[in-house]
């Protein structure tokens, strides 16, 4: 019952004429950048937190909900008419969408990967709305310790999957850790690695970080590529509905995508690529027509998606309720967080239930709008393709700068923001990922907050994280995450040089 008041309270709030505009330009905006290549969610929140500084806490994180979401439905169009994935969610999407599309049959294409994203973001936003609270009670048991080793599994575990290898994901979380120092102790008083600078006082502000990797760094990293001509766009025929036949061969592959997407989202290694991985292999194999896999098969197309969109809602699972971020988007909504004071976890249920609530009821109108846009409207989408790539990335610094400047309306903000950019720069160039990176910039301070109050409780005892079940399984869930990866690689190795 709890669930419903919730849900109805949120919704009161969703849908006032404010938030449903919010909501609105959420969804547009993320369909625009889940259409472009090389624009994610990600860098769209960075470059938007300094513009919504001063926006009500519950209107920007549905607006930034809005974009997550968009985002998964408008990659899906660049998918298959121009078979450059726009999110990385979507890589599997573009093996059959993209032949399909070829055939003549990109307009059926488009449509199922709409609804089954709609079906299969509806669903997962359901089982969000039931599951957190549940995991909200066994957080609450949580004390310092606990806490801890949460944040030693969310390291590891983002670190490992977010990255081509451990040791350059490891490197991006100690530089996050490392900045985090900066500025005064909470406990002692004493000023830390601020180099004279009295800017430096109050610590790194994780927006200057935020955009400076994602945005800056992106930005800079696809001005130095040389290949940024104009890729071929099959262009949309027939009608954008579905066949019978086609209805038939979707909705048990969007149902499956749903089942799949949702739990392997919410868990710490989840994501959105191995989801839609393990549906498409799940839909070659069931498939009562095998021998169109690789030549536009339909299933293909319905499976991925459903699972793509199911994993997004999955992804806010471990957000809000223990401020777990699986993904570089969740980085980044952690950081939104952090600029408005808020700590999601088990505690941000109870002290802003309305703003959480309203954040899930918009994701179900989020669903709503977006098959609206999609369906009638994608070869208005289409043209946004034809935007010059330098255009649009002169643009997004631009954007950048002047969003930084305005939150302090500080100079060294701004050469602050260029030197992070240039470091994205260089982390994008060998490969090094950005997302472990803002992750140990936020969670580093509470991590060491949480280290040493546990310490002063147990009178110095180490033992303390140990002693606790819940801590210790969490300890050995992150050692196994760091450790698991290169052991089977050392076995595979193996096994290979004894053939």
């Amino acid at each position: 019952m709890e669930t419903f008041g919730g849900l109805l309270d949120g919704f009161a709030l969703a849908l006032s004429p404010v938030n449903l505009f919010w909501a609105f330009l959420g969804v547009t905006l993320g369909t625009a950048i889940g259409i472009l290549p090389g624009i994610g969610p990600a860098l769209t929140v960075a470059l938007l937190l300094p513009v919504t500084f001063h926006l009500d806490p519950t209107s920007a994180f549905i607006m930034f909900a809005g974009i997550y979401y968009g985002a998964m439905y408008g990659s899906s169009t660049t998918s298959i008419l121009l078979n450059t994935p726009g999110e990385s969610g979507s890589i599997i999407t573009a093996i059959e969408g993209n032949l399909m599309a070829r055939k003549g049959r990109g307009a059926p294409a488009l449509a199922t990967a709409a609804i089954g994203s709609f079906i299969a973001g509806t669903i997962a936003t359901l089982a969000l709305s039931f599951l957190a609270p549940v995991i909200v009670k066994f957080a609450l048991r949580f004390g310092p310790a606990e806490y801890f080793a949460l944040m030693i599994l969310a390291f590891t575990t983002v670190s490992a999957v977010l990255g081509a290898s451990i040791l350059r994901g490891m490197a991006s979380l100690f530089l996050g850790l490392a900045l985090g120092l900066v500025g005064i102790d909470l406990q002692t008083g004493q000023a830390r690695f601020t180099l004279g600078f009295p800017q430096l006082l109050d610590g790194i502000d994780i927006v200057v970080v935020a955009v400076g990797l994602f945005a800056v760094g992106e930005a800079l990293y696809i001005a130095s590529r040389r290949d940024l001509a104009t890729e071929e766009i099959v262009p949309v025929r027939g009608s954008i509905w579905m066949t019978a036949t086609e209805w038939a061969r979707s909705w048990k592959p969007w149902l499956r995508g749903t089942v799949i997407g949702f739990p392997l989202g919410a868990m710490p290694a989840g994501g959105t690529e191995i989801p839609t991985f393990l549906s498409y292999l799940v839909e070659r194999r069931l498939s009562r027509h095998p021998e169109e896999f690789g030549k536009g098969a339909i299933e293909g197309v319905a499976g991925p998606e459903a699972a793509n969109n199911a994993a997004v809602a999955g992804v806010l699972v471990p957000l809000l309720t223990l401020g777990l971020p699986t993904s570089a988007t969740a980085a980044i909504l952690l950081a939104a967080f952090q600029q408005y004071g808020l700590q999601p976890g088990p505690l941000l249920f109870q002290n802003e239930g309305n703003l959480v609530w309203s954040l899930i009821a918009s994701l179900y109108i989020g669903n709503l709008m977006l098959l609206v846009l999609n369906l009638p409207l994608v070869g208005l989408w289409v043209r946004l393709l034809s935007i010059p790539r330098p255009l649009l990335y002169a643009g997004i610094l631009v954007f950048a700068t002047l969003g930084t400047y305005s939150v302090n309306g500080s100079a060294f903000d701004l050469v602050l923001l260029y030197i992070i950019g240039a470091a994205g720069f260089l982390m994008r160039r060998f490969g090094i990922p950005v997302a472990p990176c803002v992750i140990g910039l936020i969670l580093g301070p509470l991590a060491e907050q949480h280290f040493r109050r546990a310490l002063s409780i147990s009178q110095g005892d180490p033992t303390v994280f140990f002693s606790s079940p819940l801590s210790a399984t969490l300890l050995a869930l992150a050692a196994l995450a760091l450790l698991g990866p290169m052991i089977l690689r050392r076995r595979a190795a193996a096994a290979g040089g004894g053939r």
